[in-house]
């Protein structure tokens, strides 16, 4: 079963993605470098599995696009935790509303939002428009940034409706 369409596979491909793609040396020091930072008020990024799954394949991974997408216009992308400005309190204040911890995955468009993955495998990104739920887990997320499809806005309560109709303009 292919894990992507053809055309996000393509995307991925051209920025050094490939199967089986094994990052050990960037992950280990990225993870060194962002669980080292602590906010004003003491929060601090804790890796877990799914995070360190997620970057030991994608990380690394720079995304250059710009253009049309189904629903939103598609940005550049990074999966690069090391380019996330300083957000470990408000990664860990989302987290309290959904119910697990989130571990920063990278950014997207020019740092105007910061891509998050829970323990659960589940990326969103975060900008100052709300919280926007990207996928199930990594290649659905990234199938969602490469194809610019709408993505389910997250409310108050860490909820949100996967009905393509009920989804908020980004």
């Amino acid at each position: 079963m292919q894990r992507f369409p053809s055309e996000v596979e393509t995307v991925l491909r051209e920025a050094g993605w490939s199967d089986g793609r094994q990052v050990h040396d960037v992950v280990e020091e990225t993870i060194r470098t962002v669980t080292e930072r602590t906010a004003a008020n003491g929060a601090r990024h804790l890796a877990f599995p799914a995070a360190e799954q997620a970057l030991l394949e994608f990380g690394a991974l720079y995304v250059d696009q710009d253009g049309p997408g189904v629903a939103l216009r598609r940005r550049p992308f990074a999966i690069d935790p090391a380019m996330v400005p300083p957000c470990a309190a408000t990664l860990q204040a989302f987290g309290r509303a959904l119910g697990v911890a989130l571990f920063p995955l990278g950014i997207e468009g020019d740092d105007d939002a910061v891509l998050a993955i829970d323990e659960q495998g589940r990326v969103f990104s975060l900008d100052d428009g709300g919280e926007w739920f990207l996928g199930e887990d990594v290649p659905a997320a990234l199938t969602t940034l490469v194809t610019g499809v709408q993505p389910p806005r997250v409310g108050d309560d860490g909820t949100w409706s996967t009905e393509s109709d009920e989804a908020e303009p980004r």
